[in-house]
């Protein structure tokens, strides 16, 4: 799924689209330079499952969990070398889990079923490529 998002409201639509192709014990990589839309896309996916109150970026909580249905676990690793020990191994099984900056957590992501999101500037918006992961 390819598409382009001119502005904030875009994106937090293209998340909320994802939204229902979302199990439980799944993973969504989110790949993006600082400021690309990352968070706001999750915004849009948790919009998509009925959430009504604030969604902050957790990169100095590191994880923020969120009581949807089926539940959502977001974390953030830009400032980890590595994602043992912060709780994911404790989500995996029973939430979604959306991962900012997910190259720190190839030890604890590695063969996991999900998806894999890019989002980069193009114009005066971004461009989001959204592909299932092989597991």
């Amino acid at each position: 799924m390819d598409s382009f998002a001119p502005d904030e409201t875009a994106t937090r639509a293209v998340g909320a689209d994802l939204a229902p192709n979302l199990n439980a014990g799944e993973v969504v990589l989110l790949f993006g330079e600082l400021g690309a839309g990352k968070t706001t896309l999750v915004r849009g996916v948790l919009e998509g499952l009925g959430w009504n109150g604030a969604v902050r970026s957790p990169t100095f909580s590191l994880l923020h969990l969120y009581a949807t249905d089926p539940p959502i676990a977001h974390a953030d690793l830009y400032r980890v070398s590595s994602a043992e020990g912060i709780g994911l191994e404790d989500v995996l099984e029973d939430h979604i889990v959306l991962v900012e900056w997910p190259e720190a957590g190839e030890d604890v992501l590695k063969s996991r079923p999900g998806w894999r999101v890019e989002i980069a500037p193009e114009g005066t918006g971004r461009r989001i490529t959204i592909a299932r992961l092989s597991g």
